[in-house]
């Protein structure tokens, strides 16, 4: 009797090659919009934004005190009559010999000074009938606490590139050169959907009233959260059943007005997992099996112009995955420059003797020692590893460590970012 011989499982694809190959299909064709400057963190400039001025544009004392000339105070404790008085937003008269002017911060120096004395360093000597005398403490040095012109931008310096994701401090940069609108990319139309009978909605059911099999459908709700962080118009299509016709229905719809469908669970081999057929009726898919940990099972294809991409049931796969692989996408549909998070190196104050076959994403948070330690439970179903870690290691394929070892540690902070 003879035996069939199994068919032979194609090789895991490294999360490298499936991130490249990802990024080659996400050529940005969203557009851009011109877009109040106050309205505009989180979003990805379109062009460059040169300053068409000097900032600052004359050399200003960065400290309240008094402009001086450093020649006049050669030694300590040098009396100087106070000749002006100039706030922040006033232009004084040029500083004569022997004289000092009192200063505010941001206030332009006036011609002849060379050195501003904080006024810590000063002592006040009222005189009736004028501004008084002040008393030099130290021996200033030219040029101190003087904001030189230009020091932050000159006129005709690119001050933030196209392709920049815009920061807080970005915006104020953009104000600081007049920019009170900015060209960035059109914010991407995201269809979000779950698959699974077994999946209901938190206050829908409550705790003691769930059916035995049933779970609460928690990656809908990291899921808006974070394609809301990296500014996508959400089209959340909720729960969809399983089966085929009401999986093609729900793409067919989404397909229309979106430019990515992401879809959670429903891409593995199983009988009831509907999204690879559904999807090859309407167009293509590729159902990939990465060598990553958590986070397997990853599926692309498109709809008409639509994108679409499949991420595993489990919640920690279906985080990491997104983090690791949609992110980058969604950002290179929006032309940003930089979308892949930049590893630290971190000292591991555990041993990891049981290195896995393929490359694993291990939660972890900083301790007070400046290491790092790992959550007890690394189950792709463990939703509060994510919450205790501060971030992942990124293990390589078959690599253990042990205690001290340096690892390459990715902060949460700078892919929710």
């Amino acid at each position: 009797m003879s035996e069939t011989a199994a068919p032979k499982r194609p090789p895991l694809m490294p999360l490298d090659e499936a991130l490249a190959t990802l990024l080659a299909k996400a050529t940005p064709v969203l557009g851009s919009e011109s877009v109040s400057t106050f309205e505009s963190d989180g979003r990805v400039l379109a062009q460059d934004v040169v300053s068409g001025l000097t900032v600052p544009p004359r050399d200003n004392s960065s400290m309240d005190g008094y402009a001086v000339r450093a020649a006049d105070c050669a030694t300590a404790g040098v009396e100087l009559s106070v000749a002006q008085r100039i706030p922040a937003g006033t232009v004084g008269v040029p500083l004569g010999a022997g004289s000092a002017a009192r200063i505010f911060t941001g206030a332009q120096i006036p011609a002849g000074a060379d050195a501003v004395v904080m006024q810590e360093d000063t002592t006040a000597i009222a005189q009736e009938g004028s501004l008084g005398r002040v008393r030099i403490d130290l021996v200033p040095a030219p040029g101190q606490w003087i904001r030189r012109a230009g020091e932050d931008v000159a006129s005709g310096d690119v001050v933030l590139s196209r392709g920049e994701r815009l920061s807080p401090a970005a915006l104020g940069l953009a104000a600081s050169v007049g920019m009170d609108r900015l060209l960035v990319a059109k914010r991407p139309r995201v269809a979000l959907l779950s698959t699974g009978d077994e999946l209901v909605m938190p206050g829908e059911v409550a705790p003691e009233a769930m059916k035995p099999g049933a779970i609460y459908n928690s990656n809908r709700f990291f899921m808006r959260a974070l394609l809301h962080r990296l500014g996508c118009e959400v089209n959340d299509l909720g729960i969809v059943p399983d089966n085929r016709e009401a999986t093609i229905d729900a793409l067919r719809r989404a397909a229309e007005s979106n430019d990515l469908i992401i879809t959670t669970g429903g891409v593995s081999v199983g009988e009831e997992d509907h999204i690879k057929a559904a999807v090859q009726a309407l167009g293509e898919l590729q159902l990939w099996s990465l060598s990553m940990k958590p986070g397997k099972p990853f599926a692309y294809g498109r709809i008409g112009k639509a994108h679409v991409t499949g991420l595993p049931g489990n919640p920690v796969s279906s985080f990491l995955t997104f983090l690791l692989l949609v992110r980058p996408f969604l950002l290179t549909l929006q032309g940003a420059a930089r979308v892949a998070p930049q590893p630290v190196a971190m000292r591991a104050d555990f041993d990891w003797p049981r290195a896995d076959k393929r490359r694993e994403f291990l939660r972890a948070r900083r301790n007070a020692q400046g290491g790092l330690d790992v959550f007890g439970n690394q189950s792709s179903g463990v939703l509060t590893s994510a919450v205790w870690g501060d971030g992942v290691i990124d293990t390589p394929a078959g690599q253990p460590f042990k205690a001290g070892d340096m690892v390459q540690f990715i902060s949460f902070a700078s892919l929710l970012a």
